[in-house]
């Protein structure tokens, strides 16, 4: 994957095997949310991470869990919390989204440098409630 609109578009296949369109939707707010997780981690990736280093999206049974890869040692900012950046920044949005619409978070230091950020996201059929 060398893009985020590819990453997006294999998700929303890996999503679309297991909850098929017609006889077992998924929810679109969830699919809207994991697309969003999808778009963040990517982006970030290849603009703060030295390039995407690797992309897995694997369904599970009741959502998705996805590894995103880069170059980068360094943690995010803010990986503490989903704490919005100070009013006025132009950047800084999108690990506090992650966080926000992701479960399981987790960061983990590649032996070769580098890092893998896995994360999980809930998938309900559409009709069923939160």
């Amino acid at each position: 994957m060398a893009t985020a609109a590819a990453a997006r578009a294999h998700a929303r296949t890996v999503v679309e095997a297991d909850w098929d369109p017609v006889t077992c939707p998924a929810h679109e707010t969830d699919v809207i949310d994991l697309l969003l997780v999808v778009s963040e981690l990517v982006t970030n990736a290849l603009r703060h991470g030295g390039g995407l280093a690797g992309f897995e999206a694997v369904s599970g049974a009741d959502g998705i869990r996805m590894t995103v890869r880069d170059h980068s040692d360094e943690v995010p900012p803010g990986v503490c919390g989903p704490a919005p950046p100070a009013g006025g920044a132009t950047g800084g949005y999108g690990w506090p989204l992650v966080l926000r619409l992701a479960r399981e978070v987790d960061i983990e230091k590649e032996p070769a440098g580098g890092k893998a950020i896995r994360v999980f996201v809930p998938i309900r059929t559409a009709g069923e409630s939160l």
